[in-house]
């Protein structure tokens, strides 16, 4: 497990280890240009090198990086966005060091200069800002990074591609798209988050000598791998019989929607789940029979537009008695009965518990106690614009900081898996990306699937914390395998649980 921090907790990490006598800020800044440095000299061992520095740290790491490849005969140049003498403490000194080194450099006078300073480089060092900038860059930095990404040279980002918020991601004016982004001791969580990973690159995380007691440090952003999605896996053992892999009772679909009540089905099954149970409008029974012999479908009275009736919550809490998880909402539509029955199942169900779709969006933020404070593992699966609803916040907001919206609906026993490119998943104090997913995924009954997946492993006994997150990851590498064989364009929600296996095999190997 790795962890992603934010530029406060980076600070303080560094601030800890120069404190503690682990290192100077002059050492750091001397590691992290001699692994710019390096990077360039894989990336082009040859030819003029541009470092476009600014006037904070990301500036001085710029500086060191010049003279070091000055040092080995490289061209290079320095075009400052302020002079040496504007620059203080170890950023100043990594000036003075290089110019006195040899070091060309110039101060542009407008963007013109800047843009004819970067022609015909091959690369380009970016080291404007790193995780120091807050809103949107001014002028002349706006204009810099303008230049950077008009050019045709392969771009190295410090830190951080500049004008990328590392907290959260957001990319509120002009930001670098840099091809590689150098960051030191650990990954920052803009990196990570969309849509400031489409402009970082390729990262490469560099040991700058901050040691690891001052970074990896519970409450930050957990960045799992394989190892520890593994560890959660449950395998069939040799004395398994059907009850112990798990009952999932599927409360979803209507005459509309029954897809979703297929796919939802499809998800828990192909997870491995002993048992699975729908609890469906009678009128769509055909067509889970016809689909699914393999998934015991129950019928159940309806409103006259196909939907769960109120009518229908005795029974279900009746199957719910019987069932180690229950996963309520695909495809149920708002209808005010269905509403009313889910808004009961809620309150009245005792067994591990996934929200997805139309249950969500029968609570809103007028009461969210009546998800929060379940007593039971619960899995919320809102995507931006749902899980807005629930807080009471526009969709926007939502996406300019996704890990606090995340957290803002988990707690206790509730774990939030807020879906998209890079589905973030909250509970129990922590936090996890997925890094698995692709562009392909963003289809209609993609999350039935994700669902139906994260029933199974509940019902099998994972916390809500864990169960999200190693759904979302099997859901995501199984999004990956069936994109590299149908192409991003031709993947559909109902080709993703014939890829699971892969997934899962690769994960076991």
């Amino acid at each position: 497990m790795q962890y992603a921090l934010t530029a406060g907790e980076m600070m303080r990490a560094e601030q800890e280890a120069v404190s503690h006598g682990a290192a100077t800020l002059g050492t750091l800044m001397d590691r992290a240009g001699d692994a710019i440095a390096d990077i360039v000299i894989r990336v082009a061992p040859l030819g003029p090198v541009a470092v476009v520095a600014g006037n904070g740290n990301n500036g001085g790491d710029g500086w060191v990086a010049a003279r070091l490849l000055h040092e080995l005969g490289r061209d290079v140049r320095v075009l400052a966005i302020v002079g040496p003498e504007v620059l203080s403490g170890v950023a100043r000194t990594a000036a003075r060091t290089a110019i006195q080194a040899g070091v060309a450099w110039s101060v542009p006078d407008g963007p013109l200069e800047l843009t004819h300073g970067l022609l015909g480089v091959p690369v380009i060092i970016d080291a404007l800002f790193g995780f120091g900038i807050h809103g949107v860059a001014s002028e002349p930095y706006a204009s810099a990074i303008t230049a950077m990404n008009d050019s045709d040279a392969f771009v190295v980002a410090v830190d951080l591609p500049s004008g990328v918020h590392a907290d959260t991601g957001v990319v509120s004016g002009p930001a670098v798209m840099a091809d590689v982004t150098v960051t030191f001791s650990a990954p920052k969580v803009g990196l990570l988050i969309q849509p400031g990973a489409a402009h970082a690159g390729r990262i490469v995380i560099n040991d700058i000598g901050v040691p690891h007691v001052y970074i990896n440090r519970e409450g930050c952003l957990e960045v799992w791998d394989r190892g520890d999605y593994r560890g959660l896996m449950r395998v069939p053992a040799p004395e398994d019989h059907k009850g112990l892999r798990g009952r999932v009772l599927i409360v979803a679909g209507s005459r509309a929607f029954a897809g979703a009540a297929v796919l939802t089905a499809r998800g828990a099954s192909r997870m491995g789940a002993g048992y699975v149970f729908s609890a469906v409008p009678g009128s769509i029974v055909p067509v889970l029979q016809t689909t699914l012999p393999h998934v015991i479908s129950r019928a159940l009275p309806e409103t006259p537009a196909g939907t769960l009736s109120t009518t229908a919550g005795d029974a279900l809490l009746g199957f719910a008695s019987e069932a180690d998880a229950l996963v309520l909402g695909p495809g149920l539509t708002m209808n005010p009965e269905t509403v009313e029955l889910v808004r009961r199942l809620v309150a009245e169900t005792s067994i591990p518990l996934v929200l997805d779709a139309d249950a969500l969006n029968a609570f809103d933020a007028t009461d969210p106690s009546a998800i929060l404070d379940r007593k039971v593992p619960t899995v919320l699966t809102p995507h931006p614009g749902e899980l807005a609803r629930l807080t009471g916040m526009s969709t926007m907001d939502i996406q300019a900081d996704r890990m606090t919206s995340a957290t803002a609906m988990s707690g206790g026993q509730v774990a939030c898996l807020l879906k998209g490119a890079r589905t973030l998943i909250s509970g129990e104090g922590r936090a996890v990306v997925t890094m698995a997913g692709n562009p392909g995924m963003a289809t209609a009954g993609m999350g039935d699937v994700l669902a139906g997946m994260v029933g199974t492993l509940l019902a099998q006994g994972l916390s809500a914390f864990d169960a999200a997150a190693l759904g979302a990851y099997l859901h995501g590498r199984a999004g990956d395998f069936a994109a590299d064989e149908l192409t991003q364009t031709c993947l559909t929600a109902s080709d993703l649980d014939g890829y699971l296996p892969a997934a899962i095999r690769e994960l076991l190997a």
